[in-house]
């Protein structure tokens, strides 16, 4: 944890004589390869769960379509960051190298920054969700009820995004935290790619408003229902309509509101 974070002194508006010290989250810029030779971009990130992250971001980028398709993962330290090298199949590398390298930094805030298109609704073609199992009211509530206990770092921070896991029961299963709720959803969904036992039914939850990006990486993840903490904006509910995804949004301990999707609630 001590590596996540750094304690730096602050001083009290009003009170120039005291001074207190405050943990504040790192961030590293990560720069990702592919099979050694092909820059991908750099990515600004909490610097834990990096392998997490690559499976997550590499499935819903559309790089890879399964896991046997990431052979191997190298993370080198350097002076200021990280540089992780992706080694994938052929099949995978190929079309990947007929995409533009992102034209700029991937900020913590974002998803598809330095792209060089944003997909729209007609040409994404990514399955409908379907409807196998539904999610209690109860079990949500559970889940909700008990996050604050999962985010360590936010607890000692009080700064930074988390995706989680819920079983049908509401029991957090798996946490992911990173300073770009982006990361956060994608090292969740690379540690779900990783674990069979975290592809059971459940729900994702997300400390974060639910944008575009996010509802196409969620739905992109096979996660029919998702429990956002702040709003969605209005193209991600239009997504999650599209897909029929499940959108349980502004939800906090003692109230929720389903945006679509709400024959998955029970």
């Amino acid at each position: 944890m001590n590596e996540l974070m750094r304690a730096v002194s602050v001083t009290p508006l009003g009170e120039p004589e005291r001074s207190v010290l405050l943990n504040v989250a790192d961030e590293v810029p990560v720069r990702l390869t592919f099979n050694g030779i092909l820059p991908h971009g750099i990515m600004m990130m909490t610097p834990d769960h990096l392998e997490d992250f690559a499976f997550g971001y590499c499935l819903t980028e559309g790089i890879i379509c399964s896991t046997e398709q990431i052979r191997s993962i190298t993370i080198t330290p350097e002076h200021d960051g990280v540089t992780m090298d992706v080694t994938i199949t052929g099949d995978a590398f190929a079309p990947l190298l007929k995409r533009r390298p992102r034209a700029q930094t991937g900020h913590t805030s974002c998803g598809i920054c330095g792209t060089e298109d944003v997909p729209d609704m007609e040409s994404i073609d990514t399955p409908s969700l379907p409807i196998d199992y539904t999610v209690s009211a109860s079990a949500i509530r559970y889940a909700l009820s008990d996050l604050d206990n999962w985010q360590n770092l936010n607890a000692a921070t009080r700064m930074v995004h988390a995706a989680a896991w819920a079983d049908l029961s509401g029991r957090i299963l798996l946490i992911r935290e990173d300073v770009g709720r982006h990361n956060a959803l994608d090292k969740l969904i690379g540690a779900r790619l990783q674990d069979l036992d975290l592809k059971e039914k459940g729900f994702c939850i997300l400390t974060s408003r639910y944008s575009f990006e996010m509802a196409l990486k969620t739905s992109r993840a096979n996660m029919a229902t998702v429990v956002a903490i702040s709003a969605p904006t209005y193209r991600a509910y239009q997504l999650a309509q599209k897909l029929n995804q499940t959108l349980v949004a502004i939800a906090r301990r003692d109230r929720q509101l389903v945006f679509c999707g709400s024959e998955r609630i029970s």
